[in-house]
């Protein structure tokens, strides 16, 4: 099977608010449906909080309001919508990057809007709409009574970080104490604001739904995204503080790959998720991580567990990610004088011992097989990329979960990367996911190294050198020879070829891949307007449509 990613922002589709909705989705799945692409892979669709970020969400449930396609909501008149958007200035959203302050406003003053109506309309009235809402209200109860509550204590306090709160709402348990005590109007207020968020997450989940059955009519499969971690300011570890370590931040160990960022090389990514109490967990029979799949099938076919590694063994820091800049400079000895002694290591058990990586095997296997009990076979796909143990892949395999092969992190030696024929057939091959430059841009750095060492040869030999033996070994593995300096549009569809002959169940094309274009959608470690809000273009599928029709005969010659 071939697969296509994309974040569902950056579709364009006409009259979209200026961020990827279910229309844009609906589009984009039988556009890859018609051109031989039966998966549609996107990033976590939970909702996200002030930086934006799909990995990073305040909800593990709650799904992202901007997802909501407005013009489908009944309670919301065709004339309303453009007096609002109008008054927003809509057009002036419709850009090459997703806006998220403006765009977020505009979504809620749509929802405010159809909100106010649905209440006059039906929720006083006690219709048959009204009777479904409360019905969604009633099998969500588990966790949108208190997801709501913290929605409206955000709105309240104006800050999504519960820690900053007042003592009184800094829990859930403390909140519900917080609210019996108040006079009886201002519990009537309350009750009314919280239900708005559940009539949101009501539009939302009723969307998502005929968009998978969307998906089930064109043979489309669509994969889900579930992170491993989940926000410290979440509305799960306010609510349910007992199943999280908040001493602990999770991450990932130090990666040299990142060059650009000085902090990730020398210490890891510290992501700022809590750590999980996993003996509180299995009191319950791992209730909340059930939930957390249930809900995700409700919209989607399979999902792929961000960081599946985690499952086995986490990288943890003492510190939170607002004090990476203090830490950035120390020397390990200067580290430890601020933590009481504690610097980053894996929990439970550093890979140090045949001991220990049998105990954090059979752990990650436990939480995994906890997962598939709840949703059944072939459902899990695990993103087993960065420092991989030599005991997960094979477990992985063990379980019939699917892991990831880039390969050009698939080495065989210096030179030569693994052939994808012998790729085993349960896993998924790709050449990048939402955290790395695309195949252009790749490319064309390595050109401009060798074209450069034209001009200065002595001086940028080494460099050359470096360039071209990536050149090289990359291209041989998807089949063709590199005898001089080429652009990349001469080599772009060799690539897609070779990917999709691989062994791998599914080949997946990162969108801008499959395009040959150049937007980055996430830098790791960066918080700024431009991560996680690059489009692509408005007219992308009449542009590329002679590009996508030669893709589609690859795919069709592959057998996929």
């Amino acid at each position: 099977m071939a697969g296509v990613l994309t974040p569902l922002f950056a579709l364009q589709s006409k009259e979209d608010i200026g961020c990827g909705h279910v229309q844009a989705l609906r589009e984009f799945i039988e556009w890859a449906a018609a051109h031989g692409l039966h998966c549609v892979q996107l990033l976590p669709v939970n909702e996200t909080g002030g930086d934006h970020s799909p990995y990073n969400a305040i909800s593990s449930v709650a799904i992202e309001p901007t997802t909501i396609n407005m013009r489908e909501v009944p309670d919301l008149q065709p004339g309303e919508f453009v007096e609002i958007t109008e008054a927003h200035h809509v057009e002036s959203l419709r850009g090459a990057h997703v806006r998220w302050r403006e765009v977020k406003a505009l979504q809620q003053a749509l929802l405010r809007r159809a909100y106010a109506n649905f209440v006059e309309k039906h929720f006083e009235a006690n219709d048959a709409r009204a009777w479904d809402f409360s019905d969604f209200v009633r099998t969500e109860a588990e966790w949108i009574e208190g997801y709501s509550l913290f929605r409206v204590l955000m709105g309240k306090h104006g800050d999504e970080r519960w820690s900053q709160w007042p003592e009184n709402v800094r829990s859930l348990a403390a909140a519900k104490v917080w609210l019996a005590k108040q006079r009886p109007g201002a519990r009537h207020e309350m009750a009314a604001e919280m239900r708005f968020f559940q009539y949101v997450q009501w539009l939302a989940f009723t969307q998502w739904r005929g968009v998978k059955k969307f998906a089930d009519g064109h043979g489309v499969v669509l994969m889900g995204d579930v992170p491993f971690g989940v926000n410290y300011h979440s509305a799960d570890v306010w609510s349910q503080p007992h199943l999280f370590d908040l001493h602990w931040s999770g991450g990932a160990p130090p990666e040299p790959a990142f060059t650009q960022d000085e902090f990730v090389r020398k210490w890891g990514q510290n992501w700022g998720v809590p750590l999980y109490q996993w003996e509180a967990h299995r009191k319950t029979s791992f209730a909340w991580w059930r939930q957390r799949v249930r809900k995700i099938e409700e919209g989607f076919h399979v999902f792929r567990i961000d960081h599946v590694l985690g499952f086995y063994r986490i990288y943890g820091f003492p510190w939170r990610p607002d004090r990476n800049a203090e830490f950035a400079p120390l020397a390990e000895a200067e580290a430890k004088k601020r933590t009481n002694g504690e610097l980053p290591h894996y929990h439970q058990f550093p890979d140090d011992s045949p001991e220990h990586k049998e105990a954090n095997r059979a752990q990650g296997e436990e939480f995994l097989r906890v997962l598939q009990d709840e949703t059944g076979e072939h459902a899990l796909v695990g993103e087993d990329l960065g420092t991989v143990p030599d005991y997960v892949r094979p477990s992985l395999l063990s379980l019939d979960i699917p892991g990831f092969k880039v390969p050009q992190w698939e080495l065989v030696d210096e030179w030569r990367l693994t052939p994808g024929s012998e790729y085993p057939r349960c896993s998924v091959a790709t050449y990048a996911t939402h955290d790395h430059d695309p195949l252009r841009v790749i490319w064309e750095q390595w050109m401009t190294v060798i074209r450069a060492a034209l001009e200065e040869p002595e001086r940028l030999a080494p460099v050359r050198d470096l360039a071209w033996k990536e050149v090289r070994r990359k291209a041989t593995w998807a089949g063709f020879d590199v005898p001089r300096i080429l652009e990349f549009d001469e080599v772009h569809e060799k690539f897609i070829a070779g990917l999709m002959r691989c062994n791998s169940w599914l080949a997946v094309l990162m969108i801008t891949d499959l395009l040959g274009t150049t937007q980055r959608f996430n830098v790791p470690g960066t918080v700024d307007a431009g991560n996680w809000s690059a489009r692509l273009p408005a007219n992308w599928q009449n542009d590329y449509k002679e590009k996508v029709a030669r893709v589609a005969a690859i795919i069709r010659e592959s057998g996929r």
